[in-house]
């Protein structure tokens, strides 16, 4: 009875930090990890081990600034900063958020396409549909509770690692110790990783759904400033750290799989959904028609996490811009309370699927999505270190000396890797 109270206890705790988490392996993810594993084998395994930190220090940082600000990001920028670097803020947001919504939705009717027999057009039109209705006219957090449960679609590729015959110490020793190659196609690749692990929609999600659950709990008071103690911190710090967890025990057993199934098969290219979907015929191989059932554990997967993670990247983009325009925002609101919120979400989300009718492969197109994530997180991470270390915003819940190193390692770490990239695009 004890253990099942502190069970409950603990559930309790995870809201915002784990739904971030979950989404962070959505489409772009699982076709990122997978392209990883085929193309250099366990040669970016170390990447999950090493971005834990990093990833828990950057959204921890952006709960934070949310709960103790009772604001977004792009609230306390346009506050703090000047309008130029609020400007830029927005912008880039908006532009990779649109571009990451328009490859999810792509991956989603690929993906689809392989188990129902419809027309990949007619299939994306009827994603976006479906994800407008549900995000404009039903609470987000409703249906989250139910599409977290699909989320253990991902449980398919630690289960794959597990009965794959396994080079153990190779995968160890990979975990643990970095390699590195001066290519262009490996810093094209690691780029990827990092952007599609610490991307820039998580920050301003996870920043404005935690003032999200401070106005649900009613600790929002004169002025919206919150009713918070440090133990609420510690709280969000839990959620934060178990959704980041998660998130990258996902990523570690796709890049595991992704290696053993496919690169050691000679597959070192990831073309399409049904490329992809090879990935888990070892799960399902003694079953009659495995083909058939892999593809559908993939799909069921894409599919899920496209529905949890595309209303994020919306959310987070119409977020970013209503609190630099101080509108109304928040999917607590109804429609014609937020008009300019939701029609943030509604633009961003059908210009993301203008994208797939310009001839670009879908699968391709989140790895692609990956590395401008990649590139963009880098001047945003910047900005939310100067934030979080600030006493006059964050008082007594300022960074403290391992936070602001974590923070300041992962902005240097994501221009490095920019950097190296553009000069080797240059370099040929």
């Amino acid at each position: 009875m004890l253990l099942i109270r502190k069970l409950n206890k603990f559930l309790k705790i995870l809201g915002p930090g784990f739904i971030t988490g979950a989404a962070d392996d959505d489409p772009s993810g699982i076709a990122t990890y997978s392209q990883t594993g085929a193309q250099f084998g366990f040669g970016q395994l170390w990447t999950a081990l090493f971005m834990l930190p990093l990833q828990v220090a950057v959204q921890e940082a952006c709960a934070r600034i949310g709960a103790v600000t009772g604001k977004g990001i792009s609230a306390v920028i346009r506050e703090h900063f000047s309008k130029k670097i609020l400007f830029v803020v927005v912008l880039l947001v908006l532009i990779a958020n649109t571009i990451n919504i328009g490859a999810d939705i792509g991956a989603m009717a690929a993906a689809a396409g392989l188990i129902i027999p419809m027309n990949f057009t007619l299939l994306a039109l009827l994603f976006t549909a479906i994800i407008l209705g549900l995000e404009i006219f039903t609470s987000y957090k409703r249906y989250a509770r139910v599409l977290k449960w699909l989320t253990l679609s991902l449980i398919a590729y630690p289960i794959t690692v597990l009965i794959v015959n396994q080079q153990w110490i190779t995968i160890l020793k990979s975990s643990i110790f970095p390699h590195f190659e001066l290519s262009f196609d490996f810093l094209f690749v690691i780029t990827a990783v990092l952007g599609t692990t610490i991307s820039p929609y998580m920050f301003f999600w996870q920043a404005s759904e935690e003032t999200e659950e401070e106005r649900a709990k009613h600790l929002l008071v004169r002025d919206n400033q919150p009713k918070i103690n440090v133990k609420f911190i510690q709280s969000i710090q839990i959620d934060t750290l178990v959704g980041m967890i998660f998130s990258q025990i996902g990523a570690w057993s796709i890049i595991v799989v992704g290696a053993t199934v496919m690169h050691q098969n000679g597959i070192t290219d990831i073309a399409s959904a049904a490329d992809a979907a090879k990935a888990l015929e070892p799960l399902v191989q003694s079953f009659p028609n495995s083909g058939y059932l892999a593809k559908l554990l993939f799909a069921t997967g894409i599919i899920g996490l496209g529905f949890l993670s595309v209303p994020v990247l919306a959310g987070s983009a119409a977020y970013a811009l209503s609190e630099a325009m101080n509108w109304k925002e928040g999917l607590n609101l109804k429609l014609s309370r937020a008009r300019g919120f939701y029609g943030v979400i509604t633009v961003a989300t059908l210009l993301g699927l203008l994208m797939n009718f310009i001839g670009i492969n879908p699968v391709k197109a989140l790895i692609y999505t990956a590395v401008i994530n990649g590139i963009v997180a880098a001047p945003l991470i910047f900005v939310i270190w100067l934030i979080a270390r600030d006493e006059k915003i964050m008082g007594q819940y300022k960074s403290g000396r391992l936070s602001s190193a974590l923070l300041g390692l992962t902005f240097t770490c994501m221009t490095i890797a920019g950097i190296a990239l553009i000069m080797t695009f240059f370099k040929g």
